[in-house]
């Protein structure tokens, strides 16, 4: 059975190595599962210690997808028998969920922290936890076909794996929207938005690697030397007039955006969103998402925003760590999950139902920590 993590090694003309770690998942879109975090922590860190790897690529295979988020069929099962088990009321009993959003976390904290360039090419659908890896490398490379979202609004779940901090540092209100709205990101979009550095043609991919193997690598310049190939295949791409990227649809409602979500409570915010009258098909898709979504998560991605502005990345990991496993012990997670993957009925019941019903200390109650400082699962990111 082949691997859901494929690594080689590229040797460069100058004798230094590129490192390519590839999903290789097609039939789940590259799903993240806790079998590719931990075949891809171990490589990682085995290149970033190899004085003879200059930079690492991350990509996947296929055309559809780099990562369509997370692999939640076993995280699924395991918040069912949680939540028919005695430990229901102890965040910490479902040993699964604990392993798996500890082991992603520190994966994606590896990338952010990553002593060398790493290049990200996200091809085709990027949403969740493929956003989680992405959103760290120091180089990240959208294209044409690129689909960006953080849609957690729609299984229960609220945007994670460092979600928290890079939707805080978007432009203006904009992690706040896409947040609530789950609204997708074209290239263009996931540049101006912070998530993604240069727009290149999915055709040009092999003349990038082509040009990064003629590279002098093994200076203090590599993060340049791979800067300038990009920057050079991002203006023969934009040049070329067989491919077409589309405008970006969150500049062009920036101060729209900016009206709503700057108002002073989340549902003025929400409510301003649901009255928006548009023929605008990417608004209308982002509104018709908000209305269907859970109105917790909608509570507890605004709330994170705000808790994290002062935060450190290694900080917001460990809160997201306490908040999804409490996410994972209540019931809009697992009935999210159902509703959308698992029976596809299209129809989950939210608890509570509406924002109204989400008191302060209910929302309060996510951010409740069992663990002592020095005893939290991810007490040594940072240190």
């Amino acid at each position: 059975m082949t691997q859901p993590v494929l690594f080689e090694e590229l040797t460069a003309s100058n004798g230094r190595r590129i490192g390519v770690a590839t999903l290789a998942s097609e039939k789940t879109l590259h799903a993240i599962s806790l079998e590719m975090v931990n075949l891809l922590t171990p490589q990682l860190r085995k290149w970033q210690a190899d004085p003879g790897v200059a930079l690492v690529i991350l990509q996947a295979q296929g055309e559809k997808a780099f990562c369509a988020g997370g692999d939640l069929q076993q995280l699924y099962r395991t918040m069912r028998e949680h939540h028919a088990s005695p430990e229901r009321g102890d965040i910490r009993g479902n040993r699964y969920a604990a392993e798996f959003f500890e082991h992603e976390y520190r994966l994606d904290y590896l990338i952010h922290t990553f002593g060398k360039p790493i290049l990200c090419w996200g091809h085709g659908i990027v949403m969740g936890g493929g956003i989680g890896l992405m959103a760290g490398c120091s180089h990240r490379v959208a294209t044409e076909k690129s689909r960006l979202a953080m849609p957690e609004i729609t299984i229960g779940l609220y945007p994670d794996v460092g979600g928290s901090w890079f939707l805080s540092r978007m432009p203006g209100k904009t992690g706040v929207f896409l947040a609530l709205t789950g609204a997708l990101l074209n290239a263009k979009d996931a540049v101006f938005a912070g998530l993604a550095d240069y727009c290149i043609a999915q055709a040009s991919k092999q003349s990038v690697i082509d040009a990064l193997l003629a590279q002098p690598w093994g200076g203090d310049d590599d993060a340049q030397l791979l800067e300038r190939t990009l920057a050079e295949a991002q203006a023969a791409s934009l040049d070329d007039g067989a491919v077409a990227f589309a405008p970006s649809n969150l500049r062009s409602h920036f101060d729209q955006i900016e009206a709503l979500c700057r108002q002073p409570t989340l549902p003025e915010i929400v409510d301003g969103i649901l009255s928006i009258q548009t023929d605008d098909a990417w608004l209308q898709k982002a509104i018709a998402t908000l209305r269907a979504g859970s109105p917790g998560s909608a509570w507890l991605g605004y709330a994170l925003q705000k808790r994290v502005r002062h935060l450190s990345l290694a900080e917001v990991f460990r809160l997201e760590f306490v908040v999804s496993l409490h996410c994972a012990a209540r019931p809009d997670f697992v009935e999210g999950v159902r509703a959308l993957i698992i029976e596809k009925d299209q129809k989950p019941k939210w608890q509570p139902a509406t924002l109204a019903e989400a008191t302060p200390a209910w929302v309060e109650g996510f951010f409740d920590d069992p663990w002592k400082k020095e005893e939290h699962p991810l007490a040594d990111l940072g240190a």
